[in-house]
C-alpha cells in the first residue's frame, strides 16, 4: 500500500513525539560529549514542523518532507538543523511531484536523504555520527524494497538497521563534531545524532504499520 501527504504528515506527527519521548535522553546523550543541546533543539524543529502541518498539509509526500526541511532549518540550531534539513529536503527533490510513495519510494528517498547528509557533514561509515545509523538503514531498505516489500515492512527494516548502527558508535573514536575533541576519551558513548536518526526512523515505522 503507497502512503499519500497525509500519511507522511502522520508520520512527522509521530516523530515529533518521539522525539519529545526521548528528549531528556537526547540531552544527556550529547552533553556527554557535545554541548547537551541536540534533544532541545530536536524538539523545537519537530514542535514547529506539527504546527505547520496543522495550518495546512500539502498535496504530495515530497512536498510535505520539503516543508519538514526548511522549517527544521529555520528552527534547529547546532549541526542537526542544517543535517537534518539536508536530509529530508534530498529525499523530497528524489520523490518529486508523485502522488503517493511506495516501498521503493521510501528506499530512494531514504537513500538521497543519508547521501544529502553524508555530503553536508563530510562523514562516512566509522566516524561516531548519524551516518552510521542513516547508512546501514538505507541499505536495508534498499533490500527490502528489492524484496518487493511495502512501506512498512520497508522502514521497519531501516529502523531496525538504524538501531544497530546507532549502537556500534558506542565503541568508536568520533572523528567529526564536537565529540571528535574528545578523542579516546570518546569511547563508550553513543552518538546523539546517530541515536536520534534511528528514533526518527522507528516513529515513521510506527506510523506506517
Amino acid at each position: 500500500m503507497a502512503c499519500t501527504a497525509k500519511d507522511v504528515a502522520a508520520a512527522l506527527r509521530t516523530a515529533a513525539e518521539k522525539v519529545a519521548e526521548h528528549r531528556v535522553e537526547l540531552v544527556e546523550l550529547d552533553r556527554a560529549i557535545g554541548d547537551g543541546d541536540h534533544g532541545e533543539n530536536l524538539h523545537r524543529g519537530f514542535t514547529a514542523v506539527v504546527s505547520t502541518l496543522d495550518q495546512a498539509v500539502p498535496e504530495t509526500p515530497g512536498a510535505v518532507l520539503k516543508l519538514a526541511a526548511t522549517t527544521l532549518i529555520s528552527k534547529v540550531g547546532g549541526a542537526a538543523g542544517p543535517l537534518y534539513g539536508t536530509a529530508f529536503l534530498r529525499a523530497a527533490t528524489a520523490l518529486g511531484d508523485r502522488a503517493t510513495m511506495d516501498g521503493a519510494g521510501v528506499a530512494e528517498a531514504l537513500r538521497a536523504a543519508v547521501d544529502g547528509v553524508r555530503a553536508r557533514g563530510k562523514a562516512e561509515v566509522g566516524d561516531a555520527t548519524m551516518i552510521d545509523a542513516l547508512e546501514p538503514a538505507a541499505k536495508a531498505a534498499a533490500d527490502s524494497a528489492r524484496d518487493g516489500d511495502d512501506v512498512a515492512v520497508v522502514l521497519t527494516s531501516a529502523a531496525a538497521a538504524a538501531d544497530g548502527g546507532a549502537q556500534s558508535t558506542v565503541d568508536m573514536v568520533a572523528r567529526k563534531g564536537r565529540a571528535s575533541y574528545l578523542g579516546e576519551r570518546g569511547v563508550g558513548h553513543l552518538d546523539p545524532g546517530a541515536r536520534s536518526s534511528a528514533l526518527l526512523l522507528r516513529a515513521f515505522a510506527e506510523a506506517a504499520r
